[in-house]
């Protein structure tokens, strides 16, 4: 295997950058963020690019941050042909009877699914998830609609996840993982953007009966920094946590957290989160479509390196503060053997930012590399030869 490494803004790749204006702004390092949840993750949905994991994968009461698993089923039951926004539900005394946050139903209301949305997105009414729950479950209960949203959190991926009901209500067994409820958020915001712009409605008031319940919880998005969503949840097991999401020009950040200590601390630690995500990364271009990266040693060849090249401009998302320089190389297993066709796949590049993943670019011939003619080749052999008589046994043998 052999490998060509250097730091980016080295001389030997600096070929990999777009210019040298480029190079200056690569070198960084990430300041860490340490984060005083007890559980976190954090994604640039622009790239995929994990920001921050902190016991991302942890299973935890979730508190009302669950309801976007509700929701989105919703979402789905509208699309799907078996909700309409303008269709009224009955409230049962199972929903009426839901405490903590909630729209004030009664059994004399029936509501219409659009609201019912607003109630559980703005004003997280727990009456609203029942109400939604039974409707849409197998057995008209609450317990039955938490079963399918269980089988349908796995067929998402959120292996992390289970349901005892729709709302987030304190049960043994309704966990989710901060990595699951990221998912979850960016499912929403690409499979439904019809319905997205809901949760960046800072207040809804339902038939004037709740005046103490008609503002949004999520912090964010009083302020002028791109949030538009998604769900806070609280409960004296879960702490403070919430799933938020905010843009900058062409970036999205998604992200989740839980176990806060207060609502001041989580509405502290959310905005911290945004700020840092975007202010601390940005995406840059590393690499030309064409552009040769590196030569990679040819054997046997009418030409004795051959270029590598990639196939399309690759962006990243990268620090920019001051500090260390991203790591690159390229790898191949080599010589490579002539003859080589252009296009052909010859090895890969890995660049390494400093606190963010590493990311793997396929490199291509730039040229065809036809098999030198015999003259080349039997050089190659008698050089080959002459520099094994002139080797030591032991060491030839060892080599061998």
């Amino acid at each position: 295997m052999r490998r060509l490494k250097s730091p980016l803004s080295s001389l030997t790749l600096r070929r990999l950058l777009a210019g040298a204006a480029t190079a200056a702004m690569l070198a960084g390092g990430a300041q860490a963020f340490d984060t005083s949840a007890r559980t976190a993750f954090v994604l640039d949905y622009t790239t995929g690019t994990v920001l921050m994991a902190k016991d991302a994968d942890k299973a935890v009461p979730p508190a009302s941050m669950s309801k976007l698993m509700t929701l989105y089923m919703a979402f789905e039951a509208i699309r799907d042909g078996r909700l309409k926004l303008d269709e009224t539900l009955p409230v049962s005394e199972h929903a009426m009877s839901y405490g903590g946050s909630t729209m004030f139903l009664d059994t004399t209301d029936r509501v219409k699914v659009e609201d019912l949305l607003r109630g559980i997105i703005v004003l997280s009414g727990n009456d609203a998830c029942a109400v939604i729950a039974e409707a849409l479950s197998p057995n008209g209960t609450e317990a039955g609609f938490a079963d399918l949203m269980t089988r349908r959190a796995q067929q998402l991926g959120m292996t992390s996840s289970s349901f005892a009901n729709a709302s987030g209500w304190p049960a043994q067994g309704h966990v989710m993982s901060m990595r699951d409820l990221t998912l979850l958020a960016r499912h929403i915001i690409e499979d439904f953007p019809e319905f997205y712009p809901i949760f960046s409605e800072r207040r809804f008031e339902f038939d004037g009966r709740a005046p103490q319940n008609v503002n949004n919880r999520n912090p964010l998005l009083r302020l002028d920094i791109g949030a538009d969503g998604l769900k806070t949840g609280h409960t004296s097991e879960a702490g403070y946590g919430l799933v938020g999401s905010a843009k900058q020009g062409d970036r999205r950040v998604i992200f989740a957290i839980a176990g806060l200590d207060s609502e001041r601390a989580r509405a502290e630690e959310s905005e911290a989160i945004v700020n840092w995500a975007f202010r601390q990364f940005a995406e840059r271009k590393l690499v030309e479509k064409g552009k040769e990266v590196a030569r990679a040693e040819v054997f046997l060849g009418n030409k004795e390196t051959v270029g590598l090249v990639a196939r399309d401009d690759i962006e990243m998302l990268i620090p920019v503060t001051p500090g260390t320089e991203l790591g690159a190389e390229v790898v191949y297993t080599g010589p490579l053997q002539a003859p080589i066709t252009a296009g052909q796949q010859l090895a890969e590049l890995i660049i390494t930012p400093e606190g963010l993943p590493e990311h793997r670019v396929p490199l291509f011939a730039a040229e065809d590399v036809p098999s030198g003619g015999f003259v080349k080749r039997m050089m190659v052999v008698s050089t080959n030869l002459i520099g094994r008589l002139q080797t030591p046994a032991a060491t030839s043998a060892e080599a061998m």
